[in-house]
């Protein structure tokens, strides 16, 4: 059987190239589309896209439930396989346009690479997130040994992404001069920092306990005055590696930056592992944020600022991504509201429905009839 088929690895490049030069995605996001095309071509034996039959949609679609995730070792998930066919319905109808192939596939065709609607449904499902509290945190970082340099790196990294909410990918790039702990700010600009969307803007250190805070102040104060780094140097460096006895060791760190986010991820893995408490990734903290700002904000203008403070142009996007009420607290509020409905009072209404219409959710504000 042969392992590719010379003809579509000229198309697939042209696809590549269409995607990263006129879509502007990222070479992430064309990774996944070129493991979702090289599992159809799998499939299919390899054969060319331009001997393309809609059976062969159908036929992948089906086999998908019987593959395995190599990174988890069970069956794909729906959300797995909904991004999959999502890919190559796009694929196939860009595909569809192209010469030599308008007349072999129509954009139609392409809409086999679709699950049923009830799997969407399954596939799109929001899950009870594991979010850890700000005690949890807390403790984690308490637990944390402050011996060496590489030990004071990670306790700040933690409470850094506490800190500031700032995203896993964007954490490693970070330089000195992009924190200022007199002003209590940080400059995330996407011509240094690798910020979703490429996106410039700057946070303000949220209101987490003071002791947090702290340990960052106290990393700038230790890098700056005793490493000697100076403003182009990382806010968190890279770990140096010898062999003195013949293996090797972490000797302390180096003036490079992190080249990926696993060492990220490993910090917190050892973090939490070590003060007991279930594995919390660097992005769920963003969901602690939430959920505190939730409780601190009174008013529609001040959840506005604490989302504009994670990044977000839109307070849709941080009510709809991070806002999911965890459960006990929605059968609370509940509960509070079916013993206590005068706490509604009419002139909370009023302002919540006018502050709708002059906010990003005038959209919301403007289907809802005015408070009487």
């Amino acid at each position: 059987m042969r392992k590719h088929s010379p003809g579509n690895e000229r198309i697939k490049h042209r696809y590549f190239v269409y995607l990263r030069e006129a879509r502007g995605q990222s070479e992430q996001t064309i990774d996944a589309v070129a493991r979702a095309i090289g599992r159809f071509e799998l499939h299919t034996k390899y054969r060319d896209f331009n001997a393309f039959r809609i059976e062969q949609a159908v036929a992948f679609k089906r086999s998908l439930a019987d593959q395995i995730s190599k990174r988890t070792g069970q069956s794909l998930s729906k959300g797995t396989q909904l991004k999959m066919l999502d890919a190559l319905r796009d694929f196939f109808r860009w595909l569809s346009r192209e010469p030599g192939f308008r007349s072999r596939l129509s954009y139609s065709d392409a809409d086999y690479f679709r699950l049923s609607e009830k799997d969407t449904r399954i596939a799109r499902a929001t899950l009870d997130k594991r979010v850890p509290s700000i005690a949890q945190i807390s403790h984690a970082i308490k637990c944390m040994p402050s011996k060496t340099d590489i030990d004071l790196r990670d306790r700040a990294l933690i409470a850094f992404c506490l800190l500031t909410g700032a995203r896993n990918g964007a954490i490693a790039s970070f330089k000195l001069k992009h924190i200022n702990v007199v002003e209590r700010k940080l400059v995330q600009d996407a011509r240094q920092v690798k910020t979703k969307f490429s996106k410039t803007f700057t946070t303000w250190f949220f209101p987490v306990p003071d002791e947090v805070r702290q340990i960052v102040v106290d990393w700038v104060r230790f890098l700056t005055k005793e490493k000697l780094f100076g403003p182009d140097d990382p806010l968190f460096p890279a770990t140096a590696v010898d062999c003195p006895n013949g293996e090797f060791a972490a000797v302390g760190l180096l003036r490079t930056h992190w080249s990926n986010t696993g060492p990220v991820r490993c910090v917190f893995k050892k973090a939490f592992a070590s003060a007991g408490l279930p594995y919390a990734n660097p992005h769920s903290f963003r969901d602690t944020l939430v959920q505190l700002g939730q409780q601190l904000c009174q008013n529609p203008e001040q959840f506005k600022a604490w989302s504009q403070n994670l990044g977000h142009e839109s307070v849709l996007t941080t009510l709809s991504s991070y806002g999911q009420v965890r459960p006990e607290r929605q059968a609370e509020l509940i509960r509070q509201l079916a013993t206590t409905p005068s706490n509604l009072r009419p002139a909370n209404l009023h302002e919540l429905w006018r502050a709708l219409q002059n906010s990003d959710l005038a959209g919301i504000g403007g289907c809802l009839p005015k408070p009487k």
